[in-house]
């Protein structure tokens, strides 16, 4: 493994970021030391951080790279994170902007964008997601009539509300029962599997104990509230030899991590970087032009550190399909569209709502205009008089 991990801090303006910088390189790492451990100087001052750069921003902001030896840590998120931001967190003002990380450190991906189209027998298109909705008060057999309504219509993917615990009204074991005759059906019909990504809950050994049981009964899918839950969890999972599905990491509470701009992480470096290094196959975050506030320059950048390492962007929030021009023209086809109302809410029926993605991909394919006026009386019709275009 390479022996430097280097993190971008950034200091508001008025703020020494030098003297903070180096309190980070000190503090974050061996510390000081007095004459008792002076025969060891040599080895101690080898786990000291060093500060390699620091630069004025347009913003008056101040960002400074901090290179750690990667022997400090022990090739997992917990430690990493701890070192390169824990106390210093509660010193004052100061974000983690980016994180790089030596290309063997932590878990890669089993999976990734690769591995699910592999699963799904899909090459050449953006894979189509949908989300249960409502997402709470549905029993196993709503979820069951739900997915036998789109599973025809030819959707890739489908995924719990990450809200939706392992409740009795509900269990996820019974969930996965009512739907995987669906599924199987599916897959005897078209040759084509069907991924449900089943959402984790529990305390750890709950969480591991229910992924088991799951992948034991044939669920191909799971969905790891991965801020909630903890790195260590999903890192956890994904190595697990009785765990071999791909887990779809959601960025529940990444707002409380990220959105301040003087504090906390930058999006890309939560949920590209750190995400990528986990273990995570497919990782969920808002579309910029979709329901939630979120920076383009924000998508970009995670997009870019999950492609680094295979793992599949999954633009969510808000996503329908009048938004595929806007989508594909910044992804390409390698994509999963993520719908929860978008689908669910289709004015004809939620395997309409599927129907209006595959029509908007089949057009992009062929480079015809999606603009309402550009479009027949149909599904995709339906859905841009709905909700419009991106």
């Amino acid at each position: 493994m390479s022996h430097v991990i280097e993190v971008d801090y950034q200091f508001p303006a008025g703020v020494d970021a030098v003297r903070q910088a180096q309190a980070i390189a000190i503090g974050q790492t061996a510390g000081s030391w007095d004459a008792r451990f002076q025969h060891r100087e040599a080895q101690l001052r080898g786990h000291l951080a060093e500060l390699r750069d620091i630069r004025s921003l347009p913003t008056g902001r101040q960002l400074a790279t901090i290179a750690f030896p990667a022997e400090n840590v022990d090739g997992r998120m917990g430690s990493l994170l701890t070192m390169i931001f824990g106390k210093y967190s509660l010193a004052g003002p100061a974000k983690v902007m980016a994180i790089r990380l030596p290309v063997d450190y932590g878990q890669a991906c089993r999976f990734g964008l690769a591995g699910i189209r592999k699963k799904l027998h899909v090459a050449e298109r953006p894979l189509v997601m949908a989300i249960f909705k409502p997402a709470l008060g549905l029993s196993a057999e709503d979820h069951a009539e739900i997915l036998a309504e789109v599973a025809m219509a030819g959707l890739d993917i489908i995924k719990d509300d990450e809200i939706l615990p392992d409740l009795p009204s509900a269990a996820t074991l019974a969930r996965w029962e009512a739907c995987a005759p669906i599924i199987e059906a599916r897959r005897d019909r078209t040759g084509r599997d069907l991924l449900y990504a089943m959402n984790l809950s529990g305390d750890a050994r709950q969480v591991q104990e229910l992924a088991r049981q799951l992948v034991t009964r044939g669920a191909n899918a799971l969905l790891l509230n991965v801020l909630a839950y903890g790195f260590p969890m999903l890192e956890a999972l994904a190595a697990d030899p009785e765990v071999n599905v791909p887990i779809f990491a959601h960025p529940a509470l990444a707002g409380a991590w990220c959105a301040a701009p003087d504090h906390g992480f930058a999006y890309p470096a939560l949920l590209g970087t750190v995400m990528a290094y986990a273990g995570a196959d497919a990782v969920l975050y808002p579309a910029h032009y979709g329901s939630l506030p979120f920076p383009e320059a924000d998508e970009q950048g995670i997009v870019q550190a999950l492609r680094a390492r295979g793992v599949a962007p999954v633009p969510s929030a808000g996503v329908h399909p009048g938004m595929l021009g806007a989508i594909l023209k910044d992804y390409g086809k390698d994509v999963i569209l993520n719908a929860g109302t978008g689908i669910m809410d289709h004015p004809m029926g939620p395997a309409s709502g599927v129907l209006a993605f595959h029509e908007g991909l089949e057009r992009w394919q062929e480079g015809a205009s999606c603009q309402l006026s550009d479009l027949p009386a149909g599904p995709l019709r339906a859905a841009v008089e709905k909700w419009g275009n991106a």
